[in-house]
């Protein structure tokens, strides 16, 4: 049996009252129930479900049953009365109203600015998007087809709803012809603007959306996709961002208009110090690399170093410098903390594969790594310096046997 569908006609109403046709348990626990009509819209077209009670039993979810098309909803608790009261939660029925609609305005602005057609449209809690059949639009394209959109938002337009035959559909000029489902097309109007098979839920003017803001653009696979926001989403994300905007001023002493010049500057300024730290790391570990030659102990003519730097530590700065020392050299180096690193390294001229080595010396540490016979790194678990030095000391011994 199919129910009757109060909100392809009304998505004002809020309140209804109803008789119960089917009740059964889903799994889970959860109750099914289908009524003789309701104006509960049901997850389809892109558009997700209702929110609300049905004689105070909370609908958590409203579908539609393959079989017959019946609307299905799915309560927390069984109904024990053949009549029922339904309520809609209106916050969630709003939103998805001003989302739906600002989504048709949209689509249409695009066709007539860029020539543009919707091949996708997904509404969420959380995110809109429009998938358009084409990535090639300019940024100017995009800003005009938000502006038209807008514009036709704050005209005021009325929307409207009929029903036409199949026949009737094809001689409109509609962007996609729905599947019958019970000998008539659902159609949303927008006067002198828009004309879509819609089975949605919609504003009955287009002020009702408020208005339509394109917050991301994402361009793949030929298409761009576009993320908006309408009405209260459009004020709720606009007050955040003036939120962080407000703050970031605050903390950087400026205006909003020099809040951008004012990130760069600092922007800048980081690279700088982050290059002169760079530069003094890379002298101060020259200086540690001819302190660890000089009192390196010596194998066979070869010089074994190992040491355990701070948690965290560029160890390859180190490796490079020591590296450039002129002499042959096996390289032991490691550092502690949260995440514990090892790097070997050796001379062209010195004996051993440091790739073998270091996975001896991480599976101590609960590690994995690799590299080359003459140079091998990786990372193990949470060690102290301590931990990590007697890691290199086990390996410095190992090197030493086969000198």
């Amino acid at each position: 049996m199919t129910s009757e569908r109060l909100y392809y006609h009304d998505s004002y109403t809020t309140t209804f009252t109803a008789e119960v046709v089917e009740q059964w348990e889903e799994a889970g626990g959860k109750t099914a129930v289908i009524l003789t009509h309701s104006y509960f819209y049901p997850t389809s077209g892109g558009q997700p479900h209702d929110t609300g009670t049905l004689n105070g039993s909370d609908v958590i979810d409203v579908f539609i049953r393959k079989e017959d098309e019946a609307v299905v909803h799915l309560l927390s608790a069984p109904l024990t009365a053949n009549t029922v009261n339904g309520h809609i939660y209106w916050p969630r029925r709003f939103d998805h109203m001003q989302q739906h609609s600002g989504q048709h305005i949209l689509s249409q602005a695009f066709i007539q600015i860029a020539n543009a057609h919707t091949v996708g449209f997904h509404l969420s809690g959380d995110s809109v998007t429009i998938d358009f059949d084409s990535e090639n639009l300019t940024d100017d394209q995009i800003r005009a087809a938000e502006q038209l959109a807008n514009d036709i938002v704050w005209q005021d337009r009325p929307i409207h709803v009929r029903e036409v035959t199949l026949a009737e559909a094809q001689q409109l000029n509609l962007r996609k012809l729905p599947p019958i489902e019970s000998g008539k097309i659902r159609l949303v109007d927008i006067e002198n603007f828009d004309t879509t098979a819609c089975g949605g839920t919609h504003v009955s003017r287009t002020g009702g959306v408020g208005l339509i803001k394109i917050i991301k653009l994402e361009r793949r696979r030929q298409k761009l996709r576009v993320e908006f926001r309408c009405g209260g989403r459009a004020l709720a994300d606009y007050d955040a961002k003036n939120s962080v905007a407000l703050d970031l001023g605050n903390e950087l002493t400026t205006s909003l208009d020099d809040l951008l010049p004012a990130v760069l500057r600092l922007r800048d300024q980081l690279k700088e110090a982050n290059r002169q730290i760079k530069q003094q790391e890379t002298a101060l570990m020259a200086l540690q690399a001819q302190q660890l030659l000089a009192a390196a102990e010596r194998v066979n003519g070869t010089a074994v170093i190992t040491h355990v730097l701070e948690p965290n530590a560029n160890l390859a700065v180190l490796a490079n410098q020591l590296m450039e020392g002129g002499e042959t050299a096996v390289f032991l180096l490691g550092s502690g903390g949260e995440r514990s690193q090892l790097l070997f390294c050796r001379t062209p001229d010195a004996p051993g594969h440091m790739g073998q080595l270091i996975k001896q010396s991480l599976a101590q540490l609960g590690g994995n790594g690799g590299g080359r016979p003459d140079r091998a790194q990786g990372g193990g678990q949470a060690a102290t310096p301590e931990e990590v030095a007697h890691v290199l000391e086990t390996a410095r011994e190992i090197v030493i046997s086969k000198q």
